[in-house]
């Protein structure tokens, strides 16, 4: 029993003292480009006459930002008004006066026995005739108060506002233009920007979402990026045996342009490669 244990001890031992196998990763490099992340184009939420414009072309925007005025001269009037309008409560005032008066002429009223019914009645009914009017009058405080919300909210279309951070790219109206349906200016937002690289067929289903790749802009002043893929196009063209693959690539302080060239190198793993061969075969 020793002769044979001490045979498979030797073996084991040799085996811990061989490398470990190496896995070697092949790099692929391909032609991408960086775009902005997103790119939109804002228009009036209402016709009329530009009366501002609080940003210049490739000015920085925060979302919520004031970027154009509309004339609006009216709608701050009807807000005036419905604020003054809303304002007003001496009719529920005179109402609760009443009503409370109602009530102490009605509890005189039922003590005294020789009172006829019916003025007993009366005084019930001026009572719940008096609590509808105070109801009424609450209603149209309430209605008063919704009107100036809906003149806030028309005064509020007289105003574009940014819908996201980003960068001004263009501006396509000036102050004193009437304005309808057309775009006002155009953003675009480059934090994180978007890198797009078509890559040959063959990598499909080694390149997945998550996966990093080394970007190389065609500006050496940025250096070395690293981007995150996120899609992987699901169809491939038949004609050129190519698909999309798109990458996150992070611009926190907005120094990198978007519209540059760039390299794009996968780290490919070749045991892929060479598992794939064998397949094939």
């Amino acid at each position: 029993m020793q002769n044979f244990l001490k045979p498979s001890l030797w073996l084991l031992s040799i085996l811990l003292l061989l490398p470990a196998p190496t896995i070697w990763a092949e790099t692929m490099e391909y032609d991408g480009l960086i775009e902005p992340y997103k790119i939109v184009e804002i228009g009036a939420p209402t016709q009329g006459i530009v009366s501002r414009i609080k940003v210049e072309r490739s000015d920085s925007v925060k979302k919520g930002q004031l970027l154009v005025g509309i004339a609006s001269s009216v709608e701050w009037v009807a807000v005036e008004k419905a604020k003054v309008i809303s304002g007003f409560d001496g009719e529920i005032g005179l109402q609760k006066t009443q009503l409370a008066f109602a009530k102490r002429d009605y509890n005189r009223i039922k003590q005294v026995a020789s009172i006829p019914i019916r003025d007993k009645d009366q005084a019930a009914t001026d009572i719940i005739l008096t609590q509808h009017r105070l109801d009424k009058a609450r209603e149209k405080q309430s209605l008063a108060q919704m009107e100036l919300k809906k003149t806030r909210a028309l005064l509020a279309r007289h105003t574009v506002r940014s819908p996201l951070n980003g960068v001004v790219v263009e501006i396509y109206v000036n102050p004193g233009e009437y304005v309808n349906t057309q775009p006002l200016l155009r953003i675009a937002q480059i934090d994180p920007l978007r890198v797009e690289v078509i890559v040959p067929a063959q990598l499909f289903g080694k390149i997945t979402p998550g996966m990093e790749a080394k970007i190389i802009p065609e500006l050496p002043t940025y250096g070395e990026q690293v981007a995150t893929v996120t899609i992987v196009d699901r169809v491939i063209d038949s004609a050129s045996s190519t698909f999309g693959v798109r990458l996150e690539l992070p611009n926190d302080e907005l120094k990198m342009p978007s519209g540059l060239k760039c390299q794009v190198q996968f780290e490919i793993d070749e045991e892929d490669d060479k598992k794939d061969n064998k397949d094939d075969k």
